[in-house]
């Protein structure tokens, strides 16, 4: 058996020699930390506190939806390469209760760019009537993948689909890159949709959710890609795939835009957000982070829960791009070494929304601050790829949490991986996010209580100083030490 794989087994079995709740008397804190460690159950701590943080759980904000990651085609490719013990471990330490019980998760419907070439469910032009609609580019990778995280996931996950672009025949410039839907095609591209969805519906595959179109703004044509404006999106979902999916009985959620937070989302927001034929077909907003390595952008977030304060909003789509793996190196998703897309390609007078960056703190950071600004779900992007940034036909390397030598068979997981696993395995979907004075701006947390009644903190030092830091909930006090750059989750019974 690989190393890796010894030791993530060794710690499902530690976490799962700590359940959650099991004494009442007593509260639990896990660590990762540029240390070394990885999700360590701590001993609670006899000391006074230095910061004293108030938990308000009178005070509620969104319900949570899930946490988890993609299933791509190349994910799926990665993982069929290695021996069946090893990939089934991965797929376990994902899904499994004693891993990171991942509760919401995204697959792409056509290939995208991690996809082992381009390709369409109904590749025949002219088939308005989709009579050549097949799922068959699947069978052999992504549906096998979806199917096994069912068995292994306990308390089973939602499932998010979106396209990254119609097939060529449909578009105005008969490419996988660029383009827009043609309007003729507006009602089978709306079928399309409600096809997929009763095809993954037989392989006992439910889809929680479609977003429209993958990053409809477009990706400089760089794989496969479709555009839309706000008005042209509004209208196709108002006219054509609202009503498709409700005549066809299919009650998948709609999320409308899909690319990133900041001015651009609120210019959406606006448009989309404010139309009142438009509301009654949509479930809310699916957003991505690619605008800044360290900005959440919470005015267009608060601005987008404003407008449409019964909508979700969803992050679909989070990673450390534009990078090949550093492999069995976790100081470096520690260190202010990793740059982004925009370091290199970004206009000049937006430059410095892309510095160097430390991966371990953009994930943590990222997602607590959506959480703390209405997003009620976060999705990472590939769940695993190979030790190239791959397979990816667009040559558009990434990195995942867990990657992996298909030559080999080793596994290797990031730190990123645990630090997903501090949201993903202890804030449970159902749960309430909670209010909390916090008055040290050194540390950043966020808070929910969960349906059984546990309350969950997330706290994050990125200074290189511990903090002995109190939670007063109620008339109890709680005390931990989080150590210097670190992430904690807290669970309180």
């Amino acid at each position: 058996m690989p190393k890796r794989i010894a030791v993530i087994l060794l710690f499902l079995s530690v976490v799962a020699c700590h359940p959650v709740g099991q004494d009442v008397a007593k509260y639990t804190i896990y660590q990762t930390s540029a240390a070394g460690d990885q999700l360590r159950a701590l001993e609670i701590p006899q000391t006074t506190a230095e910061v004293h943080i108030q938990l308000m759980p009178e005070e509620t904000f969104q319900t949570i939806q899930g946490f988890g990651g993609a299933f791509t085609e190349s994910t799926a490719w990665v993982l069929n390469q290695l021996p069946p013990q090893t990939r089934d471990s991965v797929i376990r330490a994902y899904f499994s209760n004693t891993g990171a019980a991942y509760s919401l998760c995204r697959t792409h419907m056509n290939s995208c760019d991690f996809s082992v070439q381009s390709y369409a469910y109904a590749p025949v032009a002219g088939d308005t009537a989709l009579v050549h609609f097949s799922i068959q580019e699947d069978q052999d990778d992504l549906i096998p993948l979806i199917k096994r995280a069912q068995q292994l996931s306990e308390g089973g996950f939602k499932l998010v689909a979106s396209p990254w672009t119609a097939p060529p025949w449909m578009k105005d410039n008969n490419a996988w890159f660029g383009g827009k839907l043609k309007p003729e095609y507006y009602d089978t591209w709306a079928l399309f949709f409600s096809k997929y969805a009763k095809a993954y519906e037989k392989e006992g595959i439910p889809i929680w959710a479609f977003t429209v179109e993958n990053e409809p703004l477009g990706n400089g044509n760089n794989w496969e890609s479709m555009h839309y404006t706000p008005q042209e999106m509004a209208s196709f979902v108002t006219h054509h795939l609202g009503p498709r999916l409700a005549r066809d009985s299919i009650d998948s959620k709609i999320l409308v835009y899909d690319q990133n937070r900041g001015e651009e989302l609120e210019e959406w927001a606006e448009v989309l957000l404010t139309d009142q034929d438009l509301l009654g077909y949509i479930g809310g907003t699916a957003v991505h982070w690619y605008t800044s390595t360290f900005d959440w952008f919470p005015e267009s977030l608060q601005r987008t829960h404003e407008l449409a304060p019964e909508k979700e909003i969803i992050h679909t789509e989070g990673c450390i791009d534009a990078e090949v793996p550093h492999w069995q190196d976790d100081a470096w998703y520690w260190k202010k070494e990793a740059t982004d897309w925009g370091y290199d390609w970004a206009p000049e007078a937006d430059k410095p929304m892309h510095p160097k960056y430390v991966p371990a703190y953009r994930y943590a950071r990222d997602i607590i601050g959506c959480l703390n600004n209405w997003v009620s779900g976060w999705i990472d992007w590939n769940m695993v790829l190979d030790d190239k940034g791959g397979p990816n036909h667009a040559e558009n390397w990434c990195i995942a949490p867990v990657l992996a030598k298909p030559e080999t068979g080793e596994v290797y997981f990031t730190p990123l991986y645990y630090i997903l696993t501090h949201f993903s395995k202890f804030i449970q979907p159902g749960a309430k996010r909670i209010g909390f004075q916090n008055p040290d701006a050194d540390i950043m947390l966020t808070a929910a209580q969960n349906p059984d009644g546990s309350i969950v903190v997330v706290l994050l030092n990125m200074t290189t100083s511990s903090k002995t830091i109190g939670l007063k909930h109620k008339a109890q006090d709680f005390t931990t030490v989080i150590s210097p750059q670190a992430i904690q989750t807290i669970i309180i019974p």
